[in-house]
């Protein structure tokens, strides 16, 4: 449908400048009177596929969900209807993305659709957990609570991602740098000896010989290495579209010494806090089950719990099944079993994840910990037989001159 930009005032007489999408400049002009504002102009907008492709392809992240919903509850708690409430919140998002989505949810509220079915007409932005929490409040009558909860899940969620990519921060720019730095070795160094070594005469050793084909590789043939990384690109790409492809890399994840650690308190942690959120928002187990399997961060995982999901549907406690497949710590399996005897599973399961949002902040230091000596030797490894390389003959040139 056609995008109409509008300049109006409101009843305030504050100026408004906004995007509606619509059929017809008549239908914005009768939404607009609706909502009792001054129009000053409206308009089509032409000729921005490429502002638009820029808006589709911004991120909303975990925190920008955790804002949204925050502010919803807000206005929610002190009783703006649900349409207004996206009104509001639209002028206030920065988020160019998050902001023309509203801005439909905004429409498809008016034409006669549920919050949670014009939520579901974007699931591709709005999570699983998001979409069904709603869908459990509209039947309760209970949303703003439902929003706080929610708010309270991606706001933690929002930390954790803030941890990961911390932990991560220190290693990645190490080994550009590194990258970078064999690549000027190997490019501007290493040429200029090539010709005094050349009129030396000395018999270069096999390390010198083998940085010289190197060096000329990266010059002239620079395009290949450029092909190959595109192509471990496609192949990751290709790989990880596989579901079952996915599956085996995310156990493999979970039997690495090094990441085993982190990977399994970061699924927990979400498996735990995410499933407490549900169950105690009035979202039924099995449906709840569906939810949590998606967002784990692991395949594998989600995996095992769907298949638990089965047992569950014959009766058996959640905590049995996950028992037996000894993918989580037996702390959570064994609180798991105390909060289903006790009819108090979301209260456990809450403490549970608190539990293990603090051991995720153990586990990303002691990672950070690990890695960031192995990169500087690795590094220093790399450089240093460069070096090598480029001293040796030298040696050899001076023995000969004696």
């Amino acid at each position: 449908m056609p995008l109409f930009e509008y300049t109006v005032l409101n009843q305030n007489g504050k100026r408004i400048k906004d995007t509606y999408t619509a059929q017809t400049a008549s239908e914005v002009t009768f939404m607009l009177k609706e909502r009792e504002y001054i129009i000053l102009n409206v308009e089509e907008v032409k000729n921005k596929t490429s502002i638009s492709l820029f808006t589709n392809l911004q991120r909303v992240t975990s925190k920008d969900l955790a804002v949204f919903c925050r502010q919803f509850q807000a206005m929610l708690n002190a009783g703006v209807p649900i349409i207004n409430c996206l009104d509001i919140i639209k002028q206030q998002t920065d988020n160019k993305r998050l902001r023309n989505i509203i801005n439909d949810l905004f429409e498809n509220l008016q034409k006669g659709f549920t919050f949670s079915e014009a939520l579901r007409k974007h699931d591709n932005v709005f999570p699983e957990i998001l979409i069904n929490m709603v869908e459990a409040g509209e039947v309760s009558g209970n949303l703003d609570v439902i929003m706080d909860r929610l708010a309270i899940h991606f706001e933690k969620e929002f930390k954790i991602e803030n941890k990961i990519k911390g932990a991560m921060a220190y290693p990645i720019v190490l080994a550009i740098v590194a990258t970078a730095v064999v690549i000027f070795l190997l490019t501007s160094v290493m040429p200029t000896f090539i010709g005094m070594f050349e009129s030396s005469g000395v018999e270069l050793p096999a390390p010198t010989i083998a940085m010289l084909n190197m060096s000329d590789f990266i010059q002239n043939r620079w395009y290949i290495i450029i092909i190959f990384i595109t192509l471990i690109i496609v192949l990751v790409k290709t790989l990880s579209s596989n579901k079952s492809t996915k599956i085996g890399i995310d156990k493999l994840k979970l039997e690495i010494p090094i990441l085993k650690n982190v990977n399994l308190k970061i699924a927990t942690s979400r498996f735990t806090r995410t499933l407490s959120t549900l169950l105690g928002s009035g979202v039924p187990l099995i449906n709840a089950l569906e939810i949590v399997a998606k967002v784990t961060g692991n395949e594998y995982i989600g995996s095992v719990i769907l298949k638990s999901k089965e047992d569950v549907r014959k009766g058996i406690g959640l905590s049995e099944p996950l028992k037996h497949s000894r993918v989580f710590p037996p702390m959570v399996t064994s609180m798991m079993k105390i909060g289903e005897d006790s009819g108090a599973i979301e209260e456990i399961l809450a403490k549970t994840a608190d539990f293990y949002d603090e051991e995720v902040d153990s586990a990303v230091q002691k990672l950070t910990t690990v890695l960031e000596p192995i990169m500087i030797v690795f590094m220093a490894l790399i450089i240093g037989f460069i070096v090598i390389a480029m001293v040796m003959p030298m040696f050899d040139m001076v023995s000969t001159i004696q």
